[in-house]
């Protein structure tokens, strides 16, 4: 299925950075095609390296995690600025971010960017604006979205933004080396079929190989109408996307994804609204919920445990297990009465700590629906 036009028209800027990306990946593009073919040849698969390209070119679809409840810099949440705005915003203009916050001139984020994109975002005129915003490759249909690590629910976007979409293999913050976009793909997906060959992981599925995947890849639409997959718990592993030009709801977006956790909150009634007026439907996974006492101690570190009695004591009901509502509401205390968490230390630890309480929801979170 060939990518249809975009209708937003690019900065020149914009423009740049795209072009950059696909050079890069041009000059990357023919090893790569070496490293599929010796794993299709290994794997005994009946495909070309092209007939496993296409597929992904076709059917990948870009998401796009973020809680919902999260404050911005203006007290908003993110749901209300969605609503109220009808566009996605970046990092640097939000002030938020459910990673590292590195997003101004000269921080880690602007110097990431810089490198990745040949220095297109650094040029006089740029707005905050004009970046790119990021989300991931939904390559095998997760149900939590790609990058669950940036969110509890997800906007699962229309096939021809792909057209101007950047991709890599891993975390730009990790200065990755095997870039792509949708018409050159070869050196992300070379990047993948190696990762999995080594750990045995691929997206967040354990146990998988490169021949299972490969397969999957190519027959994944077979399964389209079938019922949501397992989630991908893909907290490390997976195909990151950078989108340049504006996110218009209306104009951009296919689905919205929420967790069930905001059934019957403000929240999931902003998110229901913002649906129906821009005319995409609204969907539900199955969540994340773990009983408190439940919390891993090692997984994201000793200080998770406490952090997590203390927000069940102070926010849920008896017997609820920890979501990702109850979390936010944590996160939203904290911004709102600091002096309410003074005894954790500096309001950014304590932050950054139920970022990383998330983190252990998703990996070992049960189905809360």
């Amino acid at each position: 299925m060939p990518v249809s036009p975009d209708q937003c028209a690019l900065t020149p800027p914009q423009a740049t950075a795209l072009r950059h990306v696909r050079q890069v990946a041009l000059a990357d593009r023919p090893a790569a095609l070496a490293v599929i073919a010796r794993h299709l040849a290994g794997t005994g698969a009946a495909y070309r390296p092209e007939e496993v390209i296409a597929a992904v070119a076709a059917h990948g679809r870009l998401t796009l995690n973020f809680h919902p409840d999260r404050l911005l810099r203006d007290g908003r949440t993110v749901a209300t600025a969605l609503d109220e705005e009808g566009v996605y915003r970046s990092q640097f203009e939000t002030g938020i971010s459910n990673g590292g916050l590195t997003a101004s001139p000269g921080g880690d984020r602007d110097r990431w960017e810089e490198t990745l994109f040949g220095g297109a975002y650094q040029r006089g005129g740029v707005r905050p604006a004009d970046r790119p915003k990021y989300g991931g490759l939904n390559l095998l249909d997760h149900p939590d979205g790609a990058c669950p690590r940036f969110g509890s629910c997800h906007l699962r976007l229309r096939p021809e933004v792909l057209a101007r979409a950047t991709l890599c293999f891993g975390d730009s913050h990790l200065g990755p080396k095997d870039l792509g976009t949708v018409d050159v793909l070869e050196p992300v997906l070379a990047a993948l079929l190696e990762a999995t060959a080594s750990t045995g992981v691929s997206l967040g599925v354990a146990g998988m190989d490169t021949g299972t995947l490969l397969r999957t890849l190519v027959r994944r639409r077979e399964r389209e109408a079938a019922r949501p997959g397992v989630p991908g718990r893909a907290l490390d592993d997976y195909v990151e996307a950078q989108i340049h030009g504006e996110l218009s709801l209306a104009r951009d977006v296919a689905a919205l994804v929420v967790d069930p956790s905001f059934r019957d909150t403000e929240e999931g009634r902003t998110l229901a609204a913002v649906a129906r007026r821009h005319g995409f439907p609204l969907r539900w996974h199955a969540g994340f919920g773990l009983p408190v006492d439940r919390i891993d101690p090692e997984f994201r570190g000793p200080a998770i445990p406490p952090l997590a009695a203390r927000v069940h004591a102070e926010f849920a009901r008896p017997g609820e297990p920890v979501h990702a509502a109850l979390i936010g509401r944590a996160a939203a205390s904290v911004v709102t009465d600091p002096d309410r968490w003074a005894d954790r230390g500096p309001t950014e630890v304590t932050l950054q700590h139920l970022k990383q309480l998330w983190h252990v929801l998703v990996r070992f979170g049960a189905p809360t629906r």
